[in-house]
């Protein structure tokens, strides 16, 4: 089959056009035959090297849509037909019961694997996957459209819902509001009646993000977030940051919180080292919260909302599979609106 993978780590230069063996599932194994695939962040740290034994080479991608293309042995009573519309779930549930997952918190298990990470994932012809971790999903969206929601929608939904507990009428700040977790974090905010406050760094960006729901838009690049934080809210600041950016806007995030609010991030994107003032922390009464994905439960969540168009897949630009490169190329100069994402 055809993939895009890397024998090395590195930077975009490892990314080869290859000719590897076909996938055969095993077990309760499913083999989907890819057909669009989103990227994140995550798929260029893993390119470039965290530290994880992966295999290799190694084929990455998470987010994965295509057709059931063979069943393993202990599949065939899955659910799943062969020639149906499926998505591979980002996040792998773990193989073994355990106290973490029995409270219904799969994605913080020590076993807990991303797909394309620690497996092989889905910027190839085809993948493979346990029958429990594939999805089945409807004509509603295309497979670019529905390849553009799991990973991102799953983790602002655990972002402002399980963690920050936002309530109806509360102001939320969005970092990185264009972002493929931005512009999902905007939509879950708008569905939860909050008031939404969208940093971006350009007018095209802020754009989308009023489109989707945002009241209020700071320019980061003109403007000083934290100022601008304290003028819309008549000088009390949010009651919740959703935060993903990382060391650049950092201290931005912590002047706009209220006495009490809680500050929830996923990510590192410019940078993990922050500072915090701890008099400031403790006097003020801040929640500081970290997000790791999300549980099964919500991502089934969330694709019932898109399913039903209360939240939609926002898609910047398709890349053919042979330009997976490129596709990592823009997804790198932060220039996106939404989700890039390879089809097959």
């Amino acid at each position: 089959m055809r993939a895009v993978a890397f024998e090395t780590h590195g930077g975009l230069e490892v990314l080869k056009l290859m000719d590897l063996p076909t996938p055969k599932p095993h077990g309760d194994e499913v083999l989907v035959q890819v057909k669009a695939c989103a990227l994140n962040h995550l798929d260029i740290w893993v390119r470039r090297g965290l530290g994880v034994t992966i295999p290799m080479p190694h084929i990455g991608g998470c987010e994965v849509t295509g057709i059931v293309a063979e069943l393993g042995p202990l599949a065939k009573d899955s659910g799943l037909t062969v020639g149906q519309k499926v998505m591979i779930a980002p996040g792998l549930l773990p193989v073994k019961p355990s106290v973490w997952t029995a409270r219904g918190d799969d994605n913080i298990d020590p076993t807990y694997v991303k797909h394309g990470m620690q497996t092989q994932g889905g910027f190839a012809e085809y993948s493979v996957a346990r029958a429990c971790d594939v999805l089945p999903i409807s004509d509603t969206w295309s497979f670019a459209e529905w390849a553009s929601v799991p990973l991102t929608m799953l983790t602002a939904w655990n972002m402002l819902h399980t963690l920050a507990k936002l309530q109806p009428g509360e102001t939320v700040l969005i970092m990185g509001a264009a972002s493929g977790v931005g512009v999902a974090g905007v939509q879950i905010a708008k569905l939860a009646q909050a008031r939404i406050i969208a940093v971006a760094g350009s007018a095209d960006k802020l754009a989308k993000t009023k489109e989707l729901g945002a009241d209020h838009l700071i320019n980061y690049k003109e403007q000083d977030v934290a100022k601008e934080v304290k003028k819309i809210t008549g000088g009390q600041g949010v009651d919740v940051v959703f935060e993903h950016v990382g060391a650049a806007l950092w201290q931005h995030a912590m002047r706009s919180m209220a006495i009490g609010g809680r500050l929830v991030t996923c990510g590192a994107t410019t940078g993990p080292k922050v500072e915090i003032d701890l008099r400031f922390f403790f006097s003020r009464q801040y929640q500081l919260l970290g997000c790791h994905m999300g549980s099964r439960a919500d991502l089934l969540r969330c694709l019932d909302l898109v399913e039903r168009k209360l939240l939609v897949p926002v898609v910047d630009k398709t890349y053919p599979l042979e330009e997976t490169r490129a596709a990592q190329e823009r997804l790198e100069t932060m220039s996106v609106v939404g989700k890039v994402v390879v089809t097959v």
